[in-house]
């Protein structure tokens, strides 16, 4: 029930984010997420793609700082509050959300959500008690 995302060292300078999207794009990978979280000299961009290992590799042969992180995927309505029954359900068990991001999946009317906390195991557990949908590694490599 985990989701392989990529975390990859960025610099920021002109021309380094079109490297990693090309040799992502000549690959014929497809991104199906993205955050970057910068500082004023680096960033650390965050990628959820339909073909993980294959976007390590591909990423690493170009000499780019790439890693796999295991981050969890939940669905939630696509309603007001939808987040919040979630963030409150890890909240109620002393789980700290450590960094979030989410996108609409139009097939489904639901917002797909991907949470990194210290404990996979113990949030997947409590979101599952509190009626929260995880979602498997090929529901969202697919959307």
């Amino acid at each position: 029930m985990l989701i392989n995302q990529l975390s990859i060292f960025i610099e920021n300078k002109p021309g380094r984010l079109s490297e990693i999207t090309e040799t992502l794009c000549k690959h014929k990978i497809d991104i199906r997420a993205l955050s970057i979280a910068d500082t004023t000299d680096y960033g650390i961009l965050r990628l959820i793609v339909n073909k993980p290992e294959e976007a390590l590799k591909a990423l690493k042969e170009e000499k780019i700082t790439v890693s796999l992180t295991h981050v969890i995927a939940i669905a939630i309505p696509d309603v007001t509050g939808g987040l919040n029954k979630a963030v409150k359900v890890l909240s109620s068990k002393g789980i700290a959300i450590e960094y979030m991001y989410a996108f609409l999946n139009p097939k489904s009317q639901t917002a797909c959500v991907i949470l990194r906390v210290e404990d996979n195991e113990k949030a997947i557990a409590s979101l599952q008690d509190g009626g929260i949908q995880i979602m498997k590694s090929d529901q969202v490599y697919t959307i």
